[in-house]
């Protein structure tokens, strides 16, 4: 079944009223998330059986991929150990917090998953990777039943958790495993909330100077940080995910090194929003989903393909569109002025021109305070 086929599917079972026991407050909630934790780290739900969801969402990373696969870890190798592609992989940490895709309330669209929406809901997100060729490359969704029936136990906890007949049906079937999925997506342990920020929020974590003035300058109008990066804009609150999950071009070049290691080649170019199936394309080539904050500091390379190494390169980048003749006209990464964008036409000028110059000084501290928002247990992998 072709991927895009395999997510219409789910959306329309999920609508038809999904699989026993999505009721509110079902009680076997903590048990459908514990099989969906099993099922997160089985490799033998990919071709070969040598990669897992955790494989390229690793939760001792942030559950990002940290492999290097010849890219330095720009973009995942699929589980054929060759097949790289053209998109960096997300973060799933804090993913259940994503709304399903949207207009908005001053209509623009906003929410869903992958880079570019293309999947409403977080249960309809959870099926493409299993299926993607690139990527754990099952053939259709009755093998990815059919490997979950291989394991004795997988199959009585399915009977137990969705009924004796659930392997009767197999789109049925195949529904109760990305639920299992989804639902331990949606567990505390991707969402912990116990960041330095979190802390100084509850009284808990004295900021530093440093972090302190980049939170100052996160939140104020000097930048423009908070008018994409806040959930509500300048509105604080403890459980803020640092996006407003809206669709964006910045103006981000393309990578090239991926680009001639994936077969995709130079000319090629990312459309991004225009692709998503339920969008007019007019305006929105190269548009992609603002990402998290969270654990933002030790989830590189950075940007919708991973071309930025460093954090610092991130954030000194949108000082190219208020600086001139300044550092910020060049990429520190390679001492050379940025690279063109793929599609110029649509870069969002006005909004990146917001707020003042964002020069070497204001830039350092602005990733002091980006530090803050990581998870306790990552704070080791902090430089």
């Amino acid at each position: 079944m072709p991927v895009v086929a395999a997510i219409m599917m789910a959306a329309a079972l999920a609508q038809a009223g999904g699989l026993p026991g999505d009721e509110p407050g079902n009680p076997d909630e903590a048990a459908v998330a514990n099989f969906g934790k099993s099922l997160f780290f089985d490799k033998s739900l990919s071709k070969n059986r040598t990669q897992a969801c955790a494989t390229c969402h690793d939760p001792s990373r942030a559950f990002t991929d940290n492999r290097d696969g010849g890219v330095a870890g720009a973009v995942s190798l699929g589980d054929d150990g060759k097949s790289l592609g053209d998109r960096n992989t997300p973060s799933t940490a804090y993913v259940a917090l994503t709304p399903d895709f949207h207009r908005d309330d001053s209509g623009q669209f906003s929410g869903g998953f992958f880079l570019d929406g293309r999947a409403t809901t977080l249960i309809q997100q959870t099926t493409e990777p299993l299926l993607n060729p690139l990527e754990m490359a099952l053939t259709d969704t009755a093998e990815i039943v059919a490997r979950v029936a291989e394991n004795p136990d997988y199959v009585r906890t399915m009977n137990s958790l969705f009924g004796k007949s659930i392997f009767d049906d197999t789109g049925r079937a195949h529904m109760a495993i990305i639920k299992s999925i989804a639902t331990f997506e949606r567990s505390d342990f991707f969402s912990p909330f116990d960041s330095k920020y979190d802390r100084y929020l509850r009284g808990e974590y004295t900021l530093s100077p440093d972090e302190d003035l980049g939170r100052s300058l996160f939140f104020s109008g000097l930048t423009n940080c908070a008018k994409c990066h806040l959930n509500q804009r300048y509105v604080v609150s403890q459980r803020e995910t640092f996006t407003n999950y809206r669709f964006h071009n910045i103006g981000i070049p393309a990578n090239r090194t991926v680009r001639s290691l994936n077969g995709l080649g130079q000319d090629y170019r990312d459309r991004g929003l225009a692709n998503h199936p339920g969008v007019d394309p007019t305006g929105h080539a190269g548009k992609f989903k603002v990402p998290t904050l969270r654990n933002v500091a030790v989830t590189g390379p950075y940007m919708h393909n991973g071309v930025f190494k460093s954090l610092h390169t991130a954030v000194l980048y949108y000082g190219k569109f208020t600086v001139r003749n300044s550092p910020s006209d060049t990429n520190p990464e390679t001492g050379e002025p940025w690279d063109n964008a793929e599609f110029e036409a649509t870069i969002e000028l006005a909004l990146l021109r917001e707020g003042q110059p964002l020069n070497q000084a204001r830039a350092n501290v602005i990733v002091a305070f980006l530090k803050t928002l990581t998870d306790r247990r990552y704070e080791h992998l902090l430089d």
